[in-house]
């Protein structure tokens, strides 16, 4: 049987794979940032990643133009920030956010859908489920007197704010300032927010997805907090639980009333329709107010947005309006003057100079297009990460050695020629790394280091079977030179098989698969067509010129004396037979 084409040029075939070498560290030193450093993952340098799924109303999947808005609004944040190393990517149907060092907080931030309205008070009360302490004291940003705790006067020709236990009055009559918060007893309520005792769920026939769940929550939330029913309302008041997850966060229609929470959780508000959307921001900033000692957010609004601000405060004097940041109350300050002219305000409320800073820098880059939940959130230390990277290291290395070890004693000098092709690989591996992660944003982390490591023993296993054809080759008599070709010929079948089924197993995995697992399908899948490259332009040809060489065809050298004893026997027991 002739060589294998493709094998009868040896010298040719290990100058292609030098030239693909030599493009690849060309890219890797000459584009880019020209660092040789590949991109680690948070487990192996340390940080915070959170992924994120979208929230819709109608419990269907997010479209990818929302979900790119979202990357591109995110990834402004970040900028805005100025935290360097982080990244956004969409996964799926999720977002993933990876953040340096170790501030779980900056990442979730991050993932605000920072939907703001400005809404009118119509009516504030303590929450009567959960409990809760007595209700804050908001201050307006531009006056000095504290808020109102009293439910304001509303403005003419607005519906009289309902008071919960209470009756309706008729024409302009309005509400006593003194009204309290009487017990009522709704209906039962099948859901899970807001709560009532003791809520009541209504099996459904096959059970719900996730999704669907979700979107039951939001839409009997709606039903119940954004009625325009005055003794809807007074139920949903008297129902509010401050103290659970408000399934409405992102979701509330700016069109209708909202019955919601503070921030704090020490006050329900009735809320009017919107007036103002947070779109209508032109800037936003952080900054200490010095004469009351406190971090505040400074807006500067569009034009529309300042005739609207102009509106509501010339409406709203001496009464409260409320900042609403993803369907909470964030601050509700009294308005002491007005109309305020300008298009200028500030937000008030429990700020540290961080969270002050972030809310400004949310606001400013704009509302998520879609609301998220965190699914996973996993925040790892520097130093774990290094001893981390340190274990994958060494784990990388031993299996290299033991590698080597084993084909050195089983295939004498023959196993030099498989730890070169193993270091070619090693070379080509890494070298493609650095550039996915500079192209890509790929990172490599410690399940990535495992597919490594079982890449390492997928190329041993195409030596052995390549070896292992060589001497059945001998075993029937022919030399070390004219078995090479035709155990290559029988060999690389059998590679092929073994690949193509190791790929396919890789790319189902990575398509199926989820965080992690998907870094370790994707470094699976590279070795594995790295191995096919390496086996036909480094280790074939270098088998192809020792087998023309003296020195290797020798039997203390490739260690295939014992397979010539046994051809030799086997050619003398056939003499024999035919002697006869």
């Amino acid at each position: 049987m002739p060589p294998s084409q493709g094998s009868a040029h040896p010298f040719r075939l290990l100058g292609v794979y030098a030239a693909l070498l030599a493009v690849i560290y060309a890219l890797v030193f000459f584009t880019g940032d020209h660092s040789p450093s590949a991109k680690l993952g948070i487990d192996l340098q340390g940080g915070t990643r959170v992924t994120l799924t979208a929230r819709t109303p109608d419990g269907n999947k997010p479209s990818q133009d929302s979900l790119k808005k979202a990357q591109e609004i995110i990834e402004n944040r970040v900028n805005g920030l100025g935290v360097s190393g982080s990244e956004v990517v969409i996964d799926g149907d999720n977002l993933v956010i990876t953040v340096p060092g170790e501030d779980s907080q900056q990442a979730r931030a991050l993932a605000t859908t920072a939907k703001l309205y400005i809404r009118p008070v119509l009516f504030a009360t303590e929450p009567q489920a959960g409990g809760a302490a007595p209700p804050a004291t908001g201050t307006a940003p531009p006056g000095t007197a504290p808020p109102a705790t009293d439910a304001p006067v509303p403005a003419p020709g607005e519906a009289t704010p309902p008071v919960p236990g209470a009756v309706t009055l008729p024409g302009d009559a309005t509400l006593p300032g003194d009204a309290t918060l009487a017990p009522t007893t709704p209906a039962p309520q099948s859901r899970v927010f807001p709560a009532q005792a003791p809520p009541t769920p209504t099996p459904t026939p096959g059970g719900l997805t996730h999704q669907q769940q979700q979107a039951k929550e939001i839409a009997d939330a709606k039903a119940l907090r954004q009625s325009t029913d005055q003794q809807v309302q007074q139920v949903a008041v008297a129902a509010m639980d401050c103290t659970k997850p408000d399934p409405l966060a992102g979701n509330d229609d700016p069109a209708l009333p909202l019955v919601t929470c503070s921030q704090d959780g020490t006050e329900v508000f009735l809320l009017g329709p919107s007036r103002i959307d947070g779109q209508e921001i032109a800037d936003a900033t952080s900054g200490l107010n010095s004469q009351q000692a406190r971090h505040e957010v400074n807006l500067e609004f569009k034009s529309a947005g300042a005739d609207a601000w102009s509106d509501l405060t010339g409406e709203y004097v001496n009464k409260r309006v409320a900042f609403v940041l993803d369907s909470q109350v964030v601050s509700a300050p009294q308005v002491q003057q007005g109309p305020q002219l300008g298009g200028r305000t500030s937000i008030s409320g429990s700020f540290t100079a961080d969270s002050a800073s972030e809310l400004a820098n949310t606001l400013k880059y704009g509302s998520l297009p879609l609301s998220f939940q965190t699914s996973e959130a996993e925040t790892v230390s520097a130093t774990l990460g290094l001893s981390s990277l340190k274990a994958g290291l060494l784990a990388g290395a031993i299996g290299l050695i033991a590698v080597l070890l084993y084909c050195l004693l089983v295939y004498r000098m023959l196993g030099l020629l498989a730890g070169f092709s193993l270091i070619a690989a090693g070379v080509a591996v890494y070298g493609i790394i650095v550039l996915l992660g500079r192209w890509i944003g790929f990172t490599l982390d410690l399940a990535g280091i495992a597919g490594l490591i079982i890449g390492i023993g997928l190329t041993a296993d195409s030596f052995v079977v390549f070896f292992e054809r060589i001497k059945d080759e001998m075993r029937e008599g022919r030399s070390f030179r004219s078995a090479v070709p035709r155990g290559w010929a029988r060999a690389q079948r059998t590679n092929l098989s073994g690949k193509t089924v190791s790929l396919i197993a890789s790319v189902v995995l990575y398509l199926l698969a989820a965080g992690q697992v998907k870094g370790f399908a994707f470094t699976l899948g590279v070795t594995t067509v790295l191995d096919v490259i390496v086996l036909y332009l480094v280790t074939a040809p270098l088998l192809m010129l020792a087998a023309r060489s003296p020195f290797w065809a020798k039997p203390s050298v490739n260690g295939l004396g014992s397979v010539q004893q046994i051809a030799r026997e086997r050619g003398q027991a056939r003499s024999k037979e035919m002697s006869r």
